[in-house]
């Protein structure tokens, strides 16, 4: 439980951060294209900084790998997507493209397994 907290807790404060330096530190100093996509990085981050507390709690109240493989999944996606979207926002590189849909494959999988892990709570192992 510990380790998904504490990330969720550094992930939404960077998400809070992220979005704020968005809303007052780039708008007029990049493209609406970069801006836009910045902002989706931020608000993505905070979606899932959101899902690995649910996950955290589900650490401790009723662990199972699924619930693991939900809480990795939910960070390397958050550092892929959000990641690749903030070097876009900042910089209007597309080097890191790959790496968005790559990320955006990391939520999906960690969906998946908090679903899987939702379906099994009190069932005997």
């Amino acid at each position: 439980m510990k380790p998904f907290l504490i990330l969720a807790a550094l992930s939404g404060f960077i998400a809070v951060a992220a979005g704020a330096f968005g809303a007052h530190g780039l708008e007029g100093k990049v493209g609406a294209r970069d801006l836009a996509a910045f902002e989706t990085g931020a608000r993505y981050q905070m979606y899932h900084a959101l899902a690995l507390v649910a996950v955290a709690w589900l650490a401790d109240r009723a662990p199972s790998r699924a619930v693991t493989v939900a809480g990795w999944s939910f960070v390397i996606g958050t550092l892929l997507f959000t990641g690749s979207l903030y070097v876009m926002g900042l910089t209007g590189s597309r080097a890191l493209v790959f790496a968005t849909p790559l990320g955006g494959l990391g939520f999906l999988i960690g969906w998946a397994a908090l679903f899987v892990a939702a379906l099994r709570i009190g069932r005997p192992r």
